[in-house]
């Protein structure tokens, strides 16, 4: 029996080949994952563990930094200042101390446009040694920064911006702008420059005063006399501040083990990701090798029949078929595995032409991927085969005196098609469930998705007839007798449609799905920027990189052609026993900045210094105008704060708003997160300018309208829904090699038919007609259940996002619907290009003759 399995699979090889394939792209994608994965985690791990090697001790200041709250401030019992350094340093086990100063600064190109991004902008101080030099930054060319106006560049931002020493360099930060002279390039391996980032070294009293205040550190860096261990410098250090909360002290190996930890969640997020896509994947892959394998058993009829006859049990029939199933799929694994180190490969050079500062590293394949890849790939082609398998033990001896295949008797139909719909009920119910239950119904749509897809491939048999039917008239009145053909032959075996139409559906199910969410939210963002927003542009820091310096909410209202303007600022204070997010405008403005919906009251009550609560707030707390609330101010005093109008609640908007001038009398300094402008003549060109040369061209801050604001947002949106798009094209490509392995299949079977077709005067052209036709209707049946189960999931989707989103409305985008099922008819075209050209060529003599 192994022999005869062996036999057949060398017999078949051309039928299983598309099936190899399958199980092939899906092992790559799996391997390659993870070979992507361990090795960018390699290579950011070799990277980030040079950052500590030099530090024993890190003290930080937790009260230094652009997100320090006023409550963080409060607790400012000293600070690290050249004094407390010394003190470090002079410790038992201390061999040298060196304060550092870290914080955001943006360096702009020749053409006054950020190099890099905002986010990965950095400044820090130059601190060299008795010999003049930084261990941490050694130069490339000239000297490090001595005196105010001078500084240095690392040799990547250097390159970018055409720099050389000597050159006029501007930097900026979250305000101030200026022209500095650049004195030296200097070479790192800190994580921040490797990974793309800019880094901009001053000397340190301009360091101080630039990113933080004259005088003092964010930091202190301490390395360890020979002998002394890591945890007993730690211990003095902590005696020597006493300010547990203001300070956090960790050692080196602390560190690295944080910043391995990073790294590994990072990198497992990152494979857990492409793993779910891979497993698509493999999962469309499973109901190719079921159909393949159910085929060959129809069209092995009687030879399976015939080895029962002699004396075969149905456990050596059964044992056959999977034989069959692990060659392939061993001989499948073993090539994809191959693949995915290849795949694997490409992703990281792309990685690296993308972004060539990202570190980067040789291959890692892990053991743990070569048993994987294997693993999934034989277990996926094994477990596919069984059902076919058990179908095959259980052809009757006699079926060797009869023709064809056997047809599915009546009685399972109907068992499957009750299962069927069980299962599908089932899941509906549940995504309904989590649709009306809101927020707290994610986890039933989550359930009820996966079991309503699976119910719904059941009953694809099922479902095949009535919707193909309707596009028999069609079929007929386009194509004539190549339609009409096309059409009966793809309902002629609703068991393999199904089964080959069930792969695309899952793909166009996640694509319709995603694209429905994405459309969806886009609209409500927009919407909610365009009601909220009265004013004409917005001024904030490039890529949310930090807060805005005070001085530039001056400089933006001194701006000809400024009707009005106030800097939002953002807290979050104790009220009535719990934190609750403040936002701050300029009582004598709002409206003209902001659309404010009053229910109660009116936002003239913030002159009176009051506060505007949501409805939200209002119903959850029992608030309406009048009512107060308790208040613990940052400075540490307390106070009673009134409702002066509740207001419905938007996106854009804190559910509590409260003047500027009552924020800065407990806060002087709060965190401002944009500045809104209204124009005298509105939105134009000439104001844009205006409010940038305010700001001194400095290249991180950025000056936005409100269509900029969505487009910014529309970006976003897009830039997912490709990526996702671009992760499902590996599923939508195996759901193909289905499409082209079933009518391939399908043409060999029907051989005496397409000869009696050819016989009676259908010629070559017909044929392929009729099997492009056909693999059309399957393909974009498969297509619309997709689109439509997709489009479902989507709503209810939106039913548990929508009470955290304000205006969130289901947006079908009917256009995209459309090009997803042309594209469908497209896949069912190209598929059946060789099946067409191999049916179309068969002999009519030699085919009439087969049996």
């Amino acid at each position: 029996m192994y022999r005869t399995a062996l036999r057949n699979v060398l017999a078949h090889k051309g039928r299983l080949l598309m099936t190899a394939l399958a199980v092939m792209l899906g092992t790559a994608f799996v391997a390659g994952t993870m070979v992507f994965s361990d090795t960018a985690g390699q290579a950011m791990r070799n990277s980030y563990s040079k950052s500590y090697t030099d530090i024993s001790v890190l003290v930080s200041d937790n009260t230094a930094g652009p997100y320090v709250t006023a409550r963080d401030k409060s607790e400012k019992a000293g600070e690290l200042d050249q004094a407390a350094v010394a003190g470090l340093a002079a410790l038992p086990g201390a061999q040298s101390a060196r304060g550092v100063v870290t914080g955001f600064t943006g360096v702009a190109d020749r053409k006054g446009n950020l190099i890099g991004e905002a986010w990965s902008a950095r400044g820090a101080n130059f601190a060299p040694d008795a010999a003049g030099k930084d261990p941490r930054y050694p130069l490339a060319d000239g000297r490090g920064p001595k005196a105010p106006g001078e500084i240095a560049l690392d040799e990547a931002t250097a390159d970018k911006g055409g720099y050389k020493v000597g050159d006029t360099v501007r930097i900026a930060g979250n305000g101030p702008v200026m022209d500095a002279t650049l004195t030296g390039v200097f070479t790192t391996n800190a994580p921040e420059v490797t990974s793309g980032g800019t880094l901009v070294l001053m000397e340190t009293g301009t360091a101080q005063k630039w990113l933080l205040e004259p005088g003092r550190f964010s930091s202190v860096e301490l390395a360890a006399k020979p002998g002394v261990a890591e945890s007993d410098l730690k211990d003095q250090v902590a005696q020597k501040l006493g300010h547990p909360n203001q300070f956090r002290v960790e050692t080196g190996q602390q560190l690295d083990a944080e910043q391995s930890r990073m790294i590994a969640d990072s990198t497992t997020a990152l494979k857990t990701t492409l793993l779910v896509f891979a497993g698509i994947s493999l999962f469309v892959g499973i109901f190719i090798i079921a159909n393949t394998f159910t085929m060959l058993i129809a069209q092995r009829i009687k030879e399976l029949a015939l080895l029962r006859a002699v004396g075969a049990a149905r456990g050596q029939v059964t044992r056959s078929v999977l034989v069959e199933a692990l060659v392939i799929g061993v001989t499948a694994s073993v090539a994809g595995l191959l693949t995915g180190v290849g795949i694997g490969a490409g992703m990281q050079a792309g990685l690296a032409a993308l972004n060539p500062s990202m570190p980067t590293g040789s291959l890692v394949i892990a053991p743990a991927t070569i048993v994987t890849g294997l693993t999934v790939g034989i277990l996926v082609t094994v477990v596919s085969a069984v059902l076919p398998a058990i179908r095959a033990s259980r052809i009757p001896p006699v079926a060797a005196m009869s023709s064809g295949e056997q047809p599915a008797t009546q009685k399972s139909l109907v068992i499957r098609n009750v299962i069927g719909s069980l299962i599908a009920g089932g899941g509906i119910a549940l995504i309904l469930l989590g649709a009306k239950s809101g927020k707290d119904g994610r986890e039933l749509l989550e359930a009820g998705a996966p079991i309503t897809l699976i119910g719904i491939f059941i009953l694809l048999p099922l479902l095949s007839r009535p919707v193909i039917a309707l596009v028999g008239p069609v079929m007929s009145r386009l194509f004539g007798t190549a339609g009409r053909l096309a059409r009966l032959n793809a309902v002629r075996n609703p068991r393999r449609t199904a089964a080959t139409a069930a792969a695309l559906t899952i793909g166009l199910t996640l694509v319709s799905a995603l694209t429905v969410l994405g459309a969806s939210v886009n609209d409500a963002v927009s919407r909610a920027v365009t009601g909220s927003m009265k004013a004409d542009y917005d001024v904030a820091m490039a890529g949310g990189a930090g807060h805005l310096s005070p001085e530039v909410a001056g400089l933006v209202a001194k701006a000809p052609g400024v009707a009005a303007s106030s800097p939002v600022a953002n807290v979050y204070w104790d009220l009535d026993g719990r934190t609750r997010a403040i936002q701050g405008f300029d009582a004598g403005v709002i409206d003209q900045l902001v659309k404010v919906t009053m229910d109660e009251g009116s936002t003239a009550a913030l002159k009176q210094g009051q506060i505007l609560v949501n409805d939200e707030v209002a119903k959850t707390l029992n608030l309406k105008v009048g009512s107060t609330m308790k208040a613990e101010y940052p400075d540490e005093t307390k106070g009673t704060l009134t409702v002066g109008g509740v207001f419905q609640r938007t996106e854009t908007l804190s559910p509590i708003l409260m003047a500027n001038a009552e924020i800065a009398k407990h806060d002087p300094e709060p965190y401002l997160s944009d500045i809104m402008v209204k124009g005298t003549d509105g939105a134009g060109s000439a104001l844009k300018q205006s409010l940038k040369d305010a700001t001194g061209n400095n290249p991180v801050i950025e000056v936005k309208s409100k269509q900029d604001m969505k487009d910014d947002f529309s970006r976003q949106i897009t830039f997912v829904l490709n990526l996702m798009y671009g992760l499902l094209a590996m599923s939508v490509l195996v759901a193909v090699l289905g499409v082209i392995n079933t009518l391939a299949m399908s043409v060999f079977e029907r051989k005496r038919e397409i000869g009696m077709l050819r016989a009676i005067g259908l010629d070559r052209r017909g044929i392929k007609r009729m099997v492009r036709l056909e693999s059309v209707v399957i393909s974009v049946f498969g297509a619309v259940i997709g689109v439509g189960l997709g489009c479902f999931v989507a709503w209810a989707a939106n039913q548990t996002i929508a009470p955290s989103m304000k205006g969130l409305t289901t947006v079908i985008p009917y256009g995209q619907m459309m090009i997803f099922l042309a594209l469908a008819a497209l896949v069912g075209v190209v598929a059946a290009m060789w099946p067409a050209r191999r049916a179309s060529r068969l002999d009519i003599l030699d085919s009439i003759k087969t049996d």
